[in-house]
């Protein structure tokens, strides 16, 4: 139910822009020398960052399963190509029992469709597993930017599949300012999601912005190995994603100036999140699945009416998860946060001048549910914490795995996790996980420890 203090005329509201496959490393703002994103930057320079964000389970399906719904993976999309559970409700329900007015365009990610059956792009989602959206224009996957499909409802009204006439994201964008113009029009608040496929492989924009950026320009992160094929391909990936990174930026400054042409910013709430990160070479690794940060750290920057007058960068080194999304975005607005959520509400850390409060999370669970089978990467469950004062542990079943201290080894060089003199942190650590396991009901056989 709406907090009744909070009035409908008088409610924000919000806007999701969820890119896919996006670290958190890679942007301007956080120091990354190849990215070019002004209006990221300025979002965090007005509004909020989150430094520390991760997603607890760096792939496609079960996170955008965990940000629909506030549950983890084992609960709600274990694994790459399966569904969410049949009637398993969403933040839409949420928003639409308040009274808002709730769209949802791109990507979705959550049916369980699976690309031996045919090409996902031209798969029909069904109306019932739409996630309660009252506007739904969308694609279960596409791995092709320059030839994407959308179909979906608008209220009562079917739209049958249409081809983008442009590029994925300029197109997406032109049809996410048109549903906003809509929503301008309505007295009723609205929270409104932009799911693009970029930089999600295949790493390639349109020319004006891949002409910015040279293989022989790129500065690799000092975890990619001196490996010539490692390096090699890495280096004919990153231009094309950093290009794509930048062409998303743009059309973040597209929809921020839509809005305030509409007169809507001072009631709007901007979250810039991504599903999960990439590695792009770091650790031997390309693309996802792995417990390192390349795959873990994610963007995750709220902007909106409490925070756009400021000029100094406010940042919070609370380790927001992706099941935290949805409690926070509903907190936002003064909606109660459904008992099934399993997130935290961060709502209070996204407004300045806020202090936090005291059970504030010191600590994001990290699981791998099912392994995707992607290569190269890790193809054993796991489980991991990750601790708000910079420890990393992550444990196989059998053994453990990693463990790094990440303020003295930011590019975890250095694994802890067999090392005698950290045996006392590893035994800390696997308690803690041990505990966070417990509470949300996940039996995950931890090993033994000496």
């Amino acid at each position: 139910m709406p907090n009744k203090d909070m009035a409908a005329s008088t409610r924000p509201n919000v806007i999701w822009l969820l890119s896919d496959q996006h670290r958190g490393q890679a942007m301007s703002c956080a120091s990354d020398p190849n990215a070019r994103t002004p209006n990221l930057d300025r979002l965090a320079a007005e509004g909020v960052w989150f430094r520390n964000a991760v997603s607890g389970f760096p792939l496609c399906c079960p996170a955008r399963g965990s940000i629909l719904t506030g549950r983890y993976p084992h609960h709600a999309v274990p694994g790459h190509e399966r569904p969410l559970p049949e009637g398993m409700p969403t933040l839409a329900h949420a928003f639409n029992d308040a009274g808002y007015h709730t769209a949802w365009l791109g990507k979705w990610h959550v049916d369980g469709f699976r690309e031996t059956a045919g090409r996902a792009a031209l798969h029909t989602v069904p109306r019932e597993r739409r996630g309660g959206f009252e506007t739904w224009i969308g694609y279960e996957n596409n791995n092709a930017q320059f030839d994407s499909y959308c179909h979906g409802h608008r209220g009562d009204t079917e739209v049958p599949h249409f081809r983008l006439p442009a590029f994925e994201t300029d197109a997406l964008a032109d049809l996410f300012l048109e549903e906003i113009t809509e929503n301008a029009r309505s007295e009723r608040p609205f929270f409104a999601a932009l799911s693009v496929q970029p930089p999600h492989d295949p790493y390639t924009a349109p020319a004006e912005w891949m002409r910015n950026y040279r293989p022989a320009d790129i500065e690799l992160r000092d975890n990619v190995p001196p490996i010539a094929s490692i390096q090699e391909q890495a280096r004919r990936e990153l231009p094309g994603y950093y290009a794509l990174i930048e062409n998303l930026d743009a059309n973040l400054g597209r929809i921020r100036e839509h809005l305030e042409t509409l007169g809507l910013t001072d009631n709007t709430y901007i979250v810039y999140a991504s599903d999960h990160g990439d590695h792009h070479g770091s650790h031997g690794h390309f693309r996802k699945m792995t417990p390192y940060q390349e795959a873990i750290h994610i963007p995750f920057i709220l902007g909106g009416p409490c925070n756009r007058h400021y000029q100094l960068a406010h940042e919070t080194d609370a380790v927001l998860n992706h099941v935290d999304f949805a409690p926070t975005t509903l907190g936002l607005c003064g909606i109660e946060v459904p008992d099934e959520m399993a997130g935290y509400d961060y709502s209070a850390v996204g407004r300045r001048g806020q202090a936090e409060s005291a059970d504030t999370p010191d600590a994001a669970l990290l699981q791998c549910v099912e392994p995707s089978g992607h290569g190269p990467s890790v193809d054993l469950p796991w489980r991991g914490v990750l601790m708000r004062d910079g420890w990393k542990y992550i444990a196989f079943s059998g053994a453990p795995y990693l463990l790094f201290n990440l303020n003295d080894d930011p590019f975890e060089q250095c694994n802890l996790a067999h090392h005698a003199h950290a045996a006392g942190k590893r035994r800390e650590l696997q308690q803690r996980l041990r505990e966070m396991l417990l509470a949300v009901g996940d039996s995950f056989p931890l090993p033994e420890l000496p």
